[in-house]
């Protein structure tokens, strides 16, 4: 099976000298194609660092990223990289501009892409993630948080990527919707044959959407496992065991 992502040792920091943060420190995994793979921890743990080391928002690396065998060097990412990797962020009104409409949003993007056929494109896009084109020329702020969200992935979607970065995607969102954005990203994934990395604090979420995951304490990976291992409670790791015990008290 071919590797859509691989991670080897790789360091993410912050500051200088003194000043200096260990975020994240000799991480590594691979995340097959049409795989879906969680990264999950407490907070602090290092999980969205990786997200923002792989999309260039964290500058200041070192080890192996590696995006369909291409490694990727350095903060700078061309438009080659934001064709294959997208990223759908936590806060869906804050990643969305307040004064721009849902057409803006979408259009911008596809064009940013060099994509034709804008007017279809958008229509078709709203229609994927469950909106339609009754939303099309709305403010963020007339939208719902679940809506705001579905505009977020309808535009991570805009130029057809491979693999899609998920940054706790439903932790901002009522509990009543994240179950419906969970079951959208489930069917966007089978739909168009997407890869995603997924970051969340919340195994349960974690075991729904992922095939494999990751743990993390103190940017460190403590152990990868199966889904079916951990619905078993069989992590070898203490802290996995504990992390996982914490969520079934929950």
């Amino acid at each position: 099976m071919s590797v859509a992502l691989r991670i080897e040792g790789l360091d993410v920091w912050f500051g200088d000298g003194r000043d200096r943060v260990d975020a994240v420190q000799g991480a590594g995994f691979e995340v097959a194609t049409g795989e879906s793979f969680g990264l999950v921890g407490e907070s602090g743990s290092g999980k969205s660092t990786i997200l923002r080391a792989i999309t260039g928002l964290a500058p200041t690396w070192s080890g192996l990223i590696e995006i369909e065998g291409k490694r990727i060097e350095g903060a700078q990412r061309d438009r080659g990289f934001f064709k294959t990797v997208q990223m759908v962020f936590q806060d869906p009104y804050a990643s969305l501009h307040p004064r721009h409409t849902v057409d803006q949003v979408l259009s911008e993007t596809l064009s940013l892409h060099g994509l034709g056929d804008i007017d279809k494109r958008v229509v078709r896009l709203l229609d994927d993630v469950g909106l339609g084109s009754r939303f099309r020329f709305r403010y963020p702020h007339q939208l719902s948080g679940g809506q705001r969200q579905r505009v977020a992935i309808a535009r991570a979607l805009a130029g057809e990527p491979d693999i899609v970065l998920l940054d706790e995607p439903t932790s901002a969102l009522d509990v009543s919707v994240q179950a419906e954005i969970l079951n959208l990203l489930t069917d966007l994934r089978a739909e168009h044959g997407l890869t995603y990395l997924m970051v969340s604090h919340d195994l349960p979420v974690i075991g729904h959407m992922c095939d494999r995951l990751a743990v993390m304490k103190d940017g460190r990976i403590v152990e990868v496992m199966g889904v079916e291992a951990l619905r078993r409670g069989e992590a070898r790791d203490a802290y996995s065991r504990d992390l996982l015990a914490a969520s079934v008290g929950a």
